[in-house]
This record gives structure tokens, sequence and C-alpha cells, in this order.
């Protein structure tokens, strides 16, 4: 059995790839066990790596090293790709308040964070570390240490940042969660009724099929129902026949129309011309289709549906962009890598795919000498120093924020004579993941021996309760200023509040609390922010602190 014991404590290279992955596939594994919803999730790695680490199986300091960084550049760079296509759209199309909120969370907990650092002389290094922690989000821990190395600074292992973001990270979980349930209870919030309000405001792209029995619609064409609510009438029954509807349609009693848009707009149409109908379009055998189209052809980048000659024997029904449904959509400027649904007969469906898309990009196959390019890119923004009045040394965006920047500006870009930047969601999953599962893997093993001494000693204890704070006031201050002072729909609230923390679990529990998905709009109307803003105001703290 000696092999095995040189494999398993060695300093080969089969030693290393067995570590690691033994790190990351158990700690996925462990992520994923659950207790009443709650669970560590990706986090679950790190914890598997300080475990390893406390019976010194671990890997040399060099392999971590590089590890670590190039975990941290694929997982910051495919980000970067997810939040940039839809970081302007989201303060225009969810609203501002929201991300103000979001943004005032961000702050209040950056400034709680260095208030602790000056006033108990709490290590910077750790102090950065609660917040990452406390806020669950691991792009912030990781940009703080990268530039902890770039500044030079030499950190005790008891108080590295890894081991902060260790002893913070389960409240930072369940602090989120408490707090939706606190604030449901104090402003006694009925969950029902805020869901049903909910649905009758929200923008989301629905459908309906409507009964012509109103005398006032028969004779109209179906442009008379468009101008009384901004939707789109893609199909008509008449005579148990399905055919596309056209805005010169003329409406006869007993008529079925199938009808897309936001709710409240379905709501005012259906009262306006008729009934409820019982037969669903959709299911009813004909010519018609729908199918999604992926923009990705130049010649339709910046221009919007109305002006690209698209066949007029289709109806385009709602755009998909950053996950993020919109209803008529005909006036919106495309952006490379949108979504849009459209309605009509096989060959209009194909035309619009010759119009939208490029003939020789495959969405399902990304162009890996593109993602490099942008990598390239990234660290070169990342290495540029950048001199600020005041400081000892120049800032550096570094390994985390130059790839994070690159690959927001690109993807909103699109492409570059032959270079295309979007990557389909599969491949930034992939890239993400993989990322960042290498980045916790190497911080878990190196923050072992600290993270169980200082819970040993029982400095970690009291760690905890000032990531608790970290997690606590700013959720509990803007939670309850939202709710009392602007009224915020509870459900609107609990996504609002779970993408200020960038947290998956906290935003499954809010979903499977109000019996919707209608958190997850909130919450992608904020995480582009949020994101980008706990990178740099992590950065920001470490500079701040050491000048």
């Amino acid at each position: 059995m000696s092999w095995l014991v040189a494999l398993l404590w060695g300093n080969s290279v089969a030693h290393a790839v067995l570590v690691i992955a033994l790190v990351a596939g158990l700690g996925i594994a462990f992520g994923r066990l659950h207790w009443k919803g709650l669970g560590l999730g990706i986090s679950g790695v790190l914890f598997a790596g300080l475990l390893f680490s406390r019976f010194n199986l671990t890997v040399s300091e060099p392999v971590l090293e590089f590890l670590k960084d190039f975990g941290l550049i694929l997982f910051v760079y495919a980000v970067g790709m997810q939040v940039g296509p839809g970081f302007v759209s989201s303060f225009r199309n969810q609203g501002v308040r929201l991300n103000i909120a979001a943004a005032s969370i961000v702050g209040l907990g950056t400034a709680i964070t260095y208030v602790l650092h000056r006033a108990i002389h709490l290590p910077m290094s750790l102090a950065v570390g609660l917040l990452a922690g406390g806020t669950t989000n691991t792009p912030s821990l990781a940009a703080a240490q990268q530039l902890i190395g770039d500044l030079g600074h030499k950190v005790d292992p008891s108080v590295a940042p890894g081991v902060g973001y260790a002893v913070a990270y389960p409240f930072g979980v369940v602090g989120i969660i408490l707090t939706m349930l606190l604030i449901r209870v104090i402003a006694r919030i009925s969950v029902k009724k805020e869901s049903e309000s909910f649905e009758q405001g929200n923008t989301k792209a629905a459908n309906v099929n409507i009964k012509i029995t109103r005398d006032t619609a028969v004779g109209k064409p179906t442009s008379t129902v468009t101008a009384i609510a901004p939707v789109t009438v893609t199909r008509i029954m008449r005579k148990g026949t399905v055919s596309l509807a056209t805005p010169d349609t003329v409406l006869e009693s007993g008529d079925i129309l199938h009808v897309v848009g936001a709710q409240p707009d379905l709501v005012r149409v259906r009262a306006a011309v008729g009934e409820l109908a019982e037969v669903d379009l959709r299911k009813v055998p004909s010519k018609l289709m729908s199918r999604w189209v992926l923009v990705t052809g130049r010649q339709a980048i910046g221009r919007s549906l109305e002006n690209l000659g698209a066949p007029s024997s289709l109806q385009i029904t709602r755009l998909l962009r950053a996950g993020v449904e919109q209803p008529n959509a005909g006036g919106t400027d495309l952006h490379f890598g949108d979504m849009v649904m459209a309605v009509g007969e096989e060959d209009a469906l194909n035309s619009l795919g010759r119009v939208l898309s490029d003939a020789g990009y495959s969405s399902e196959s990304p162009q890996i000498l593109a993602v490099f390019v942008g990598i390239v890119l990234g660290v070169l923004i990342g290495s540029v120093p950048i001199p600020i009045p005041g400081f000892p040394v120049p800032v550096k965006l570094g390994l985390a924020g130059g790839p994070l920047l690159a690959a927001m500006v690109l993807s909103r870009v699109g492409r570059a004579g032959p270079l295309i930047w979007h990557l389909p969601p599969a491949a930034k999953v992939i890239l993400r993941d993989l990322g960042i599962v290498l980045f916790l893997v190497c911080v878990g093993l190196k923050s072992g021996h600290g993270f169980f001494q200082a819970l040993a000693v029982g400095t970690g204890w009291s760690w905890m309760g000032l990531g608790a704070l970290i997690t606590a006031v700013p959720l509990l201050v803007v939670g309850f200023v939202m709710r009392l002072v602007f009224k915020t729909n509870y459900v609107t609230l609990c996504g609002l509040l779970s993408g200020s923390m960038t947290d998956p679990p906290a935003l499954a529990f809010a979903s499977a609390q109000v019996g919707s998905e209608g958190p997850a709009v909130a919450y992608a109307s904020v995480y582009p922010l949020v994101m980008v803003m706990r990178v740099l105001l992590a950065q920001l703290l470490v500079v701040v602190a050491v000048s």
C-alpha cells in the first residue's frame, strides 16, 4: 500500500490531480445536500478543501497559486459574458429604484466592514473575507485575494480571506432567509395577497385566448385591439380554422384570438373585447408554429425588428435578453445574443432566421479562439497600472477586474470581424462552474489550518458574529425602508434581497415561499450591478485600508 500513501501524500502530478479532483467531487456532492431547502451549493467545495487541508492532504503552493488564479480568470470571464448584455438594460427595463436599493445594501455592508476594520483593528484580509462570506459572494473574495497578492502583502494564514469567508458564509445564506421572514412577520404581510398583486402588475410576457363577444369589437380590425394596450395578436380561429392574425384582419363575433403581452394589458384587452376562451389556439393543429431565433447577424445588431424588413407574414411576440422576457418588443433595438420569439408558417420563420442570424455561426458551438482572445485582453487590461492621487501604489483591476470588464464589453459588442464573442448558455455555465470550483478548491486547501485554529481558540466564533452583522444590518435596513416607505411588493422585495447577495439558494427559498417565479424578475434586474459592485468595492476596501 506504499504506492497509495505516496499518491495521497506525495508531490507528483498524479497526486495533485487526485487531490484536486477529490476535493471538487466531494465538495460538489456535499453542497447538494439540503436540509429544509438550505444547502451550501458550490461553496461545499471550499469546506471540502478545508477538511482535506486539516489532514495534510494538500497540493504544493505553486500549483495552488496557478490553479487559483486560472480558475478565477475563467470564472469572472464567464460572469462578465453573462451580465454584460443586460447591464445597461437592467436600469431601463426593471427600474432604477431596485438597483439603487441593491447598491445601498452593497455599500452599507462594505461600510460596516471598514468600520469594523478601523474600530476593533480587524485585519483587512480577514475583514474582506467576512464581507465576501457574509454576502455569499465568491467573486469579491477572489478579487480581494488577488489584489492583496498584487500589493505584495504577506497574510497570516490564521486571518486569511478564505478563513473569514468560511466562518461567515453559513449565516450569509441563513441571514437572507431570516430577513425575509422577519420582514414578513413584523410588517404583517399576506403572501397570498402580495402574490396576487404582483401578478396583476407583472410586466413579464404572458398569453391568453380571448373570444370576441363585445359588439364594440365586431367589424373592427385587430389593430383596434392592439390600440387598447401594447399587446400582440398572433393567431385567430374562425369556424374551427386557425390562421395568422394581421393588423387588418376584421373581427367577427365568436372569433378567438391568441394574445401575448403583459398581464395587466391582457386583462384590459379581455374586458374590452370579450371573454376568456376555453381553447388554447397553440394546441389546435394548423400550419402556424412558434420559434425562438437567435440574433447573431451583423445586419441586425443595433436595429429594431420594425426596421429590418422581416417578413410581414409572421408576428413577433417577445424578446429574451439576459434571461428577462420583454413582450411586444418590435421597436426595441437588438443586441447580439438576443432571442426573438416569432409565430408564423415555416417559410416565414426560415426567412426571419436568415435576417437575424449569421449563417456561419452555430449557437451551440462557441468559438474557443474568441474566448482566449477575450482572456488575453482581460489580463492586459487588468495589468495596466492606474495612478490615483493619495494612494501609495497605482491600482490595477487585476485578474478579477480585467477579465470581468473585458467580457462585459465584448459580450455587449457581440462580434469583431470573424470573432464572435457570444457564448451559448451551456458554455457559460461550464466555464463559470469549472472556474469557481478550481478557485474554491485552492482557497480551501490553503486556508484549512487557519480555519480550524480559529475555531479551536474561540476567535472564529466571534468572527462569525461579525459576519452576521455584515449580513443582517444592510438587509434589514434597506428591506424595511423599501417595504414601509416605498411600499414595495413582498414578491419583488424577496427577489431584491436575494439578488443583492447574488444568492441562488435564497432565491429558491423566496420562490417557494410566494409560490411563483416572481422573485426572479427583481433578482435578474439587480444581479448585474450587484456583481460588478461587489468585485470593485472589495478591491477598493483593500486599497483604502492599506493606503
